[in-house]
């Protein structure tokens, strides 16, 4: 920082330019004191005239003498004051980072015999924090071993596994979890799936939020029944038409401690297999069809022909023909929706859904017994929580009951949902039955009758007017028992499969403004221009990025990616940053990179150095991409003026170089993106150490640096 951007500098040097002044009227006042009267009115008089006569030399004077000042002082400060304060911002960033170059030999003969002393005491620094690391090195030695082998397990898997916090962030996934949202990714090519999965990332850009929570309440509910490794599986449908077979089992601190952490998630993509097998399954039909209206026009034709004993064996084969065909209408149903499900199960899981808001009170009737059912049971549960809300808005219902009884029919059983006082219409039903599926303000995109329908479910509604009782029913068919798995013995502690946490996340970012930076997740971002002026046609022709996550550079997790600008790229600027027009040729274009990076930059706070010149790009492709990015944005130029405000220069080099980051290709949009993530992590204890320590006081604290002035 400039010596007169000081506020104690001009305070110096007003008080060396009043100085003589003082002085001269100090000595006015003492000789006018030993002077008789006459003397004291001759000197007065004297004065009076000189004043008059020579007051523009006077002035001229005086100007000179403060200009002398103010060189003599910035010299004096630049040689002495300044040095110290960069000596003082080196030794800071030296304290936080033990691979900080040394510090500079600069100033006067005082400062540069402190900074050697300073020097000293970092070498030996140096050496300890070598010595420590090496200690700490052969003690994770076994641990780091454990690690490559997990991940070289997990790599092997075929399966798409994916650990996430309870809060759906992902801390984990293998190569196949990658691949699979390479596959399920709108712009592959451009962001290679990284936009869906990362670590830190929500699992929900994956899968419906709605199908995780039902899920977990299953888990949760089966644990607190007692059973030992629950888990629940389900279908979930994206957004491209793509389908996802997803197991979900729980994470525990030990197996017995109910709580859980976080989960794993085992995914498939089974479009392809659902397809195949649902056309199997029609040409079974259509064979099966088509076999017994053959039998029936073979049966009607021998009975006018006369051919009794053909007949009759016509008849007789007929019921076993018309068994297979009913066995192919139900095989047409896909079953890879429907999963076994205890009956007392579902009414437990179903009556907490709809209680939840306190509006409604449920009564549960325990079965006769302990029934098995085959059910999707989001959706069925969805469908009673949808007629129970209906019932209480339109009919000002507040007591609804579950039951499950033994249906009519043998391999049957009844689902009620049962409720006193207002009777309903048939056409009330039937419009019930037909409506899309709504309940607290979400759609499930199925009527009843779907719902219904997938589970080969008749509905009907049954009125008890004595009791004053009315019921919604559903006729399920019952599901076998499953196998009893053989009990596993309770351990005293995990089998040691590895040995570290990967649960430990820092807290959520509830408030993006108050979190902590450690806490942030960041996107870090660069881009590369055919210009310097982006409102006057100059393109991107570049865009580079990484992410930090819980204080980590993710490089694995970069985005890299050239674009067509449509417009010739000046020779000037090819030396500077390498991309030559033959380069971009055939490459996407800004309309198809700008959504993938906004994709990929999501739930983060963007990064860059000297963001202004970035973001202005970013902002004038907005209306003709179709995407705005509106998190926060934070600019290292800016922090570093703040957390080093003496330094020279805030060029990238000049901070690379003073926190001893090395800058792997300098001018290209992911070097330079990376030397700037790496430059914020070094910052962020330089920041705190100045009381910043939340993104709030961050953005509060950029504004008010000099160089946030900067336009373009």
């Amino acid at each position: 920082m400039k010596p007169w951007r000081h506020l104690r500098f001009w305070l110096l040097w007003s008080a060396l330019t009043a100085a003589p002044i003082a002085l001269l009227s100090g000595a006015y006042v003492l000789l006018s004191g030993s002077l008789a009267p006459g003397d004291l009115a001759l000197l007065e008089q004297t004065l009076s005239d000189l004043l008059q006569t020579r007051v523009a030399l006077l002035g001229l004077l005086l100007v000179v003498y403060g200009a002398l000042v103010a060189a003599a002082l910035v010299q004096w400060w630049q040689s002495s004051v300044t040095p110290l304060a960069r000596l003082a911002e080196h030794i800071a960033a030296s304290a936080e980072h033990a691979d900080a170059p040394d510090l500079p030999l600069e100033g006067d003969a005082l400062t540069r015999t402190l900074a050697a002393a300073a020097n000293r005491l970092i070498a030996d620094r140096r050496s300890l924090a070598c010595s420590l690391g090496e200690r700490i090195e052969a003690a994770g030695a076994s641990l780091e071993q454990e690690r490559s082998r997990l991940a070289a397990l997990m790599s092997e898997l075929t399966q798409s596994v994916i650990a996430c916090n309870l809060d759906g962030r992902v801390l984990l996934y293998n190569p196949s979890a990658l691949a699979l949202a390479r596959g399920l990714s709108s712009a592959p090519a451009v962001a290679a799936g990284c936009e869906l999965l990362g670590l830190g990332r929500s699992v929900h850009a994956l899968i419906d939020p709605r199908l995780i929570d039902h899920a977990l309440g299953r888990v949760r509910h089966a644990l607190q029944q007692g059973k030992a490794n629950p888990t629940s599986s389900f279908l979930a449908p994206h957004p491209g038409g793509q389908v996802l077979r997803v197991q979900l089992a729980p994470v525990r601190h030990s197996p017995v401690d109910a709580a859980l952490t976080g989960y794993l998630l085992v995914l498939e993509d089974v479009t392809k297999a659902m397809a195949a097998d649902a056309g199997r399954e029609q040409a079974v039909l259509a064979f099966s069809d088509t076999v017994r209206s053959t039998l029936a026009a073979l049966h009607g034709s021998a009975g006018q022909l006369g051919e009794g004993a053909l007949q009759a064996q016509l008849a007789e084969a007929m019921p076993r023909v018309e068994a297979v065909s009913r066995q192919a209408h139900d095989a047409v149903r896909t079953t890879w929706l429907l999963e076994d499900m205890l009956g007392a199960d579902l009414l437990d899981l179903a009556a907490q859904r709809m209680s939840a808001d306190g509006v409604l009170s449920v009564e549960i009737e325990p079965p006769e017994q302990a029934w098995w059912l085959r059910v999707d049971s989001h959706s069925l549960v969805f469908a009673l929580c949808a007629m129970a809300e209906r019932l209480a808005s339109e009919y000002a219902v507040r007591r609804v009951a579950l039951r499950l009884r033994a249906g009519a029919r043998d391999g049957e059983v009844q689902l009620d949902l049962v409720w006193q006082g207002q009777a309903l219409s048939a056409e009330t039903v039937m419009g019930w039955e037909l409506d899309s599926l709504t309940h607290g303000g979400e759609a499930l995109g199925l009527s009843l009758r779907d719902v219904a329908g997938r589970h080969r479910a008749a509905v009907s509604y049954e009125r008890e007017r004595a009791r004053h009782e009315s019921s919604l029913r559903l006729a399920l068919p019952l599901a076998d028992a499953p196998i009893a798995a053989p009990v596993v013995p309770t351990i005293d502690s995990r089998p040691e499969f590895y040995d570290f946490d990967l649960f430990k996340l820092g807290p959520v970012v509830s408030a993006l403004d108050d979190a902590r930076l450690v806490d942030l997740s960041f996107t870090v971002f660069d881009t590369e221009t055919t210009g310097l002026d982006p409102s006057a046609g100059d393109e991107i022709i570049q865009i580079g990025a990484a992410r930090i996550v819980n204080g980590r550079l993710l490089r694995g997790e970069s985005f890299e990616q050239l674009v067509d600008p449509r417009r010739p790229i000046p020779a000037a600027t090819i030396p500077i940053h390498g991309i030559r027009p033959e380069m971009v040729v055939g490459q996407p274009t800004i309309e198809k990179v700008l959504p993938a990076f906004h994709a990929y930059a999501r739930d983060t706070v963007l990064v860059a150095h000297n963001a202004a010149f970035d973001m202005r790009f970013l902002q004038l492709k907005a209306e003709r991409t179709g995407v705005h990015f509106d998190q926060p944005v934070l600019d290292t130029l800016l922090l570093a003026s703040i957390a080093q405000p003496n330094q020279p220069s805030h060029r990238l080099e000049a901070i690379a170089e003073r926190f001893g980051v090395t800058v792997t290709g300098r001018h290209t949009a992911l070097g330079d993106a990376l030397a700037t993530a790496e430059i914020l992590l070094k910052l962020v204890p330089l920041l705190a150490a100045q009381g910043i320590h939340t993104l709030h006081q961050a953005r509060e604290a950029s504004q008010r640096s000099y160089l946030a002035r900067l336009r373009y």
